[in-house]
């Protein structure tokens, strides 16, 4: 099953220091049967990038969580057996939940099909949709705009083997 990691740039930093995406427990996004009925598709590849769209939120609330990372939000895709990742079925109508899964055991790296990463021209848009997130949350539709906004620059797509370069010379971009 492809799994989507939500990162930052410093998480990217951490995983490719230790090799490790994460342990027991961690948060990713799939195609769940509460995406598909959410979705309403049967194409396999819109379903992978409402996946990754889900994922990419996740990162933004990331950033919003973490004042000093750099606004880019990141994305790895990676691929972990289908019995290690399971959806709540108790959430998997949930808005804030749709696409949700834990992943059971490491989730190594080495195994991340490719990676995915905003460009520098989204920071300023993705900066003030990590600022505006807590009020979209509560309903302010100015806010949810400003959310959306992040949501129009399309995360780039990254070989794995590219990763140093993403994280330039000091670790982090």
């Amino acid at each position: 099953m492809r799994v989507y990691v939500p990162l930052t740039l410093p998480g990217l930093a951490e995983a490719y220091k230790t090799g490790e995406l994460g342990t027991d427990g961690l948060v990713a996004y799939a195609v769940t049967p509460g995406l598909r009925e959410w979705y309403l598709s049967d194409d396999v590849e819109e379903l992978e990038y409402a996946a990754l769209s889900r994922a990419a939120l996740a990162s933004l609330r990331l950033l919003a969580a973490d004042a000093g990372a750099p606004r880019r939000r990141v994305v790895v895709a990676v691929d972990v057996p289908d019995r290690a990742a399971s959806a709540d079925p108790d959430r998997s109508l949930d808005p804030a939940a749709l696409g949700e899964v834990r992943v059971t055991g490491a989730v190594r790296l080495a195994g991340a099909a490719a990676v995915h990463v905003d460009a520098d021209d989204a920071e300023a848009d993705v900066a003030a949709a990590a600022q505006a997130l807590k009020a979209a949350d509560q309903g302010d539709d100015d806010a949810q705009f400003v959310v959306d906004g992040a949501e129009d620059h399309e995360l780039l797509w990254y070989a794995t083997q590219e990763i140093p370069n993403l994280l330039g010379a000091d670790g982090v971009a």
